[in-house]
This record gives structure tokens, C-alpha cells and sequence, in this order.
């Protein structure tokens, strides 16, 4: 992913416990870097932010139907983003509803992340880079450039 790329795209994480951002940090061997939130309102924000992002998001029985709702929206609201959803085994009977609501991918199990840290660098890879003026550009060709948010 280019520093430009960055500025539109982000690698999401919503979760409460970390859990699943470890994981997917090791199945992701560095190549992607995580930035973690703990609420879906701080997801939405994040990626009204970032409209291009990957996010993956920690399904619990209290998110099912806000989680549903928003992706409901999604296309129009988001349409470069992608979204994952992870959740612990005894919600497995949301995983088709999930899918069929535009999850791209559906883990149970962190030993299941491997191919979602695949499909998140491919997305990350081809998110769109944005005009910049400047002084972002710069600040893109300087190795530090890209942590400044």
C-alpha cells in the first residue's frame, strides 16, 4: 500500500477485547498495520474518515441488528469499503445472514483469519489514492509521512 492509499484506507478493527486484533496481526505478518476501536459508533466514525477502509467487526448478540441496519446501507454509504465480521462460535447461525448482508468474509475461530488478512492487504492494495496538494505530498514522500494522524 502506498502512503497516499492511506490516507483513504485503513485496516479496522471493532472489538472489545483485542483478541481478535492479535490474531489477525500475526496471520497478517506485519504486512498490514491494525488500528483498533472498541464501539461500533467509533468504527462508523473512523470510517467516515477513511471511506475506503477493510473493517472487521466483533459480532455479539446486543450488535446483531445494528450491524445488520448498517450494512443494509453499506453500498451507498461506503462503497469502496469492505467489511468482515468475527464472532465467537455459539453465533454461528448469524454467519449466512452476515454473508448475505455483504460481509466479505465470516471467522469463528482466529485460526480462521488467514484468509482475511490476505483479502484485507489485496483491498488495502488497491485502495484509491487521493488528490493531495502539496503539502501532503510531502509530507507522503517523507519515510513518517503516513503517521500523522
Amino acid at each position: 500500500m502506498t502512503v497516499a492509499a492511506a490516507v483513504t484506507a485503513r485496516c479496522i478493527v471493532c472489538e472489545r477485547t483485542g483478541r481478535w486484533a492479535q490474531a489477525l496481526r500475526r496471520e497478517a505478518a506485519g504486512a498490514t498495520r491494525l488500528h483498533e476501536v472498541r464501539s461500533l459508533a467509533d468504527c462508523w466514525e473512523m470510517l467516515d474518515r477513511f471511506p475506503a477502509s477493510f473493517v472487521v467487526v466483533e459480532l455479539s448478540a446486543s450488535q446483531v441488528q445494528p450491524l445488520l441496519a448498517r450494512l443494509a446501507r453499506w453500498e451507498q454509504e461506503y462503497p469502496l469499503a469492505r467489511l468482515a465480521v468475527v464472532a465467537e462460535r455459539r453465533l454461528g447461525e448469524y454467519e449466512s445472514l452476515m454473508r448475505e448482508a455483504g460481509a466479505v468474509w465470516y471467522a469463528a475461530s482466529p485460526r480462521e483469519l488467514g484468509p482475511m488478512a490476505a483479502m484485507a492487504r489485496r483491498h488495502l492494495e488497491q485502495a484509491p489514492e487521493p488528490e493531495l496538494g502539496i503539502v501532503e505530498r510531502i509530507w507522503s514522500l517523507l519515510p513518517w509521512g503516513g503517521e500523522r494522524d
